[in-house]
């Protein structure tokens, strides 16, 4: 009974640090690193005493109940998802396992959409490949890591990640700790907005949203009937300037015949747009995959960069247009695929959502339409 007890105080002690270290979130930048050290040495201490400790009571002494047992797991979940510093549990592939809530404010991604995705899809095609190498040897047994990487979405901004193992009970292998903790701080000396928690206030963000879809449509199909009867190129390049800027920083048109060619390029320049014209589209693994099944395409950081082809220079396009999401639809006139749109978003600009693809399988339908008008 004295055993459990003293586990209960160390884990009450625990919590009340935590709520002092989230509290020290505002102390100045020379000061930071220290607050960073207390809390990776928290989480050292979950999982080098408590957790044991944890796990020693479990195993000896008279049976818990089922709901004590579900207490102290929500207890522990609560203690992680609370923790003012983002933190993931990734396996030794990076995996996710889990992002708590300062975790999912930080890089703009919700846990479920996370979930079984690789973490190194939210980082910069120049630090996965490290991160990956630095995440397996933690696994191993190797010692903990810190390394400095950049989100996708903020390639400006470094993000210190440390690395440290723990082996959760009843789980076959050892899982990997994440703590991110953003390289610049505002001029207060409070880290950067990005790691606030987000509002749960509602506001009319959504209904904006819904009313530039409706905008671009209605400028799509303005622009389609008005576009020259039986001049099928000219009918594209205008509908991919409609879409281009407002709805994406790149739109590309392929046609298919007897082979894939390219018809239109419209991107952030014109040297851009020359190079990408240059490019034969049969090289593109999406826009072959897209013209073979006539299926749209929806992926937000791809881990593949080559899955747009390369670049005169031998460069992937993706990497070097620094894409952060891509659509890729077909363009289908009477059952048969003839052509296929394919847009970029990059940067900072938010990804693409499942509401703006079904807006753009809708554009696609009509630019088909438009096609298959005889002069």
């Amino acid at each position: 009974m004295e055993k459990t007890d003293g586990f209960g105080e160390e884990l009450a002690d625990f919590v009340r640090r935590v709520a002092e270290l989230k509290a020290a979130r505002s102390v100045s930048g020379e000061d930071l690193p220290t607050v960073l050290d207390a809390a990776i040495f928290e989480l050292d201490h979950v999982a080098d005493q408590l957790w044991p400790w944890y796990e020693r009571l479990y195993s000896s002494g008279p049976p818990r109940t089922a709901s004590a047992d579900r207490q102290e797991q929500h207890l522990l979940r609560a203690v992680f998802q609370r923790f003012p510093l983002p933190v993931a549990l990734v396996d030794r592939e990076a995996v996710v396992r889990r992002l708590n809530f300062a975790a999912t404010a930080f890089t703009g991604v919700r846990a479920g959409h996370a979930t079984g995705r690789p973490l190194t899809g939210l980082l910069a095609h120049a630090d996965r490949a490290a991160f990956r190498s630095q995440a397996a040897a933690v696994a191993r047994g190797e010692g903990d890591r810190t390394l400095t990487v950049h989100l996708q979405q903020q390639p400006s901004v470094p993000v210190h990640a440390t690395l440290t193992a723990v082996r959760p009970s009843g789980e076959p292998h050892t899982t990997v700790v994440v703590v991110m903790q953003p390289g610049d701080l505002t001029a207060s000396g409070a880290p950067a907005p990005a790691a606030t928690p987000p509002s749960e206030v509602p506001d009319l963000a959504e209904t904006t949203r819904h009313a530039a879809l409706l905008d671009l449509l209605d400028a799509m199909t303005t622009t389609l009937l008005t576009a020259p009867r039986g001049d099928r190129d000219t009918a594209l390049r205008q509908a991919a300037q409609v879409l281009h800027g407002r709805f994406a920083d790149w739109a590309i048109v392929d046609t298919v015949a007897a082979r894939v060619s390219r018809t239109a390029v419209l991107a952030p320049s014109a040297r851009e747009a020359v190079s990408l014209a240059a490019q034969d589209p049969a090289t593109c693994p999406l826009v072959t995959e897209t013209a073979r099944t006539g299926s749209p395409i929806l992926q937000v950081r791809t881990e593949n960069p080559d899955a747009f082809g390369k670049d005169a220079e031998g460069a992937p396009v993706l990497v070097q247009a620094n894409v952060t999401s891509l659509l890729c639809v077909p363009l289908v006139v009477e059952g048969t695929v003839e052509g296929v749109l394919t847009l970029f978003r990059c940067g900072a600009r938010p990804a693409f959502s499942m509401a703006e693809a079904q807006a753009t399988d809708t554009m696609s339908r009509h630019m088909a339409l438009a096609m298959a008008r005889t002069p």
